[in-house]
């Protein structure tokens, strides 16, 4: 192996756009050797863009290249599981944009193949990546906010029709695996559990409301009980024009916090016992959010989080040290988007 980790991408659209463009900025550990795309142009461009070695309509042929260490799956999601055993037993280490695959069977296909190929796994979930996750996750596992009791996970944005016609796969069962529970909220899901931990049981409602000719949801509520006893709500949702904010509120016994829009925007942590509060006090007074929490400029656009996340996943490739966020994370994800989309379907609650 290189002293940099050599990346074949696959996929060239939006988000394969993003991990080429956060490998490049990783130029002291990274370089981006070749980019494949079934379509030759659309492969070509992408890698004129960013300066890659080359490009190539051949996915088979790229993860086989001898000056490839590493493969970032960037492809419709009920294709990833395939593509990453593929690279695995190609002898590559593996970044897999979320979610892992759209099955429980396909997510454990691919841990089965990491197991036996003992190489490294990272799944994208960059917003653990965030300072303001760092901060909140920070003060959970210092106990600064209590005992968790509740949580509320919301993604309220609004994709237009031209989103789900702009590619055949959009909007599909078989390919992207549900809407806007599984392609959107997941990030925020994903970033619940991180915080609250372990859920053990969802109840769940979706409905497809303000969009045409797709198979999948736009719009979907939840509720989830967790291991520790602590409970929450999801709200997914494509079909909130203009498009707000995506969000996790946390509230203990001792704290709370509030993150939007990537934001820290509230936290209270208690040093010692917390103080009782008059009913006439408003918690937002006593909020501790400083302005060195504020987000730069450079950290509201998409791909420095990547970035985060890559070097995560380059560092833990080249010590042998494990990944952050890998199968496991992504995994109980999935699992609680497909426990709402059985619970969806039968009106039931599922266990997870």
């Amino acid at each position: 192996m290189s002293e940099r980790i050599r990346f074949a991408v696959v996929g060239a659209g939006m988000i394969g756009a993003v991990h080429c463009a956060a490998i490049v900025a990783l130029a002291d550990v990274a370089e981006l050797t070749v980019v494949a795309d079934r379509t030759e142009s659309v492969a070509a461009a992408m890698a004129h863009k960013h300066r890659a070695g080359g490009y190539t309509t051949d996915v088979a042929a790229a993860l086989n290249r001898h000056d490839v260490d590493a493969v970032a799956v960037c492809t419709p999601s009920g294709t990833h599981a395939d593509l990453a055993v593929a690279a695995l037993r190609a002898g590559k280490h593996v970044v897999i944009e979320k979610p892992i695959d759209i099955s429980l069977a396909a997510a454990d296909r691919v841990i089965a193949a990491e197991r036996e190929c003992g190489r490294t796994i990272a799944v994208i979930s960059q917003h653990r990546f965030d300072r303001s996750t760092e901060k909140v996750a920070s003060a959970v596992r210092a106990g600064e906010l209590g005992t968790l009791t509740s949580t509320n996970a919301s993604c309220a944005w609004w994709r237009g029709q031209s989103y789900y016609d702009s590619g055949q796969w959009r909007g599909t069962r078989e390919l992207d695996g549900g809407g806007a529970t599984m392609n959107q909220a997941v990030h925020t899901i994903d970033l619940m559990l991180a915080v609250m931990g372990r859920p053990v049981e969802v109840f769940a409602y979706t409905a497809l409301l303000a969009h045409e000719r797709i198979e999948v949801e736009d719009t979907a509520v939840a509720v989830v009980r967790f291991a520790s006893g602590a409970l929450g709500t999801v709200h997914a949702t494509t079909a909130a024009y203009p498009g707000l904010d995506a969000s996790l509120r946390v509230f203990g016994t001792r704290g709370s916090a509030v993150i939007a829009g990537d934001e820290l925007t509230f936290i209270y942590r208690s040093q010692g016992p917390a103080a009782e509060i008059a009913m006439s006090e408003s918690g937002a007074e006593v909020n501790q959010v400083t302005e060195s929490d504020r987000l730069r400029p450079e950290e509201r656009t998409l791909g420095p989080a990547h970035q985060a996340q890559l070097r995560d996943f380059v560092q833990a490739v080249t010590h042998g040290t494990p990944v952050r966020v890998g199968t496991a994370q992504a995994r109980a994800a999935l699992a609680v988007v497909l426990g709402m989309y059985e619970s969806a379907r039968t009106g039931r609650a599922v266990p997870l």
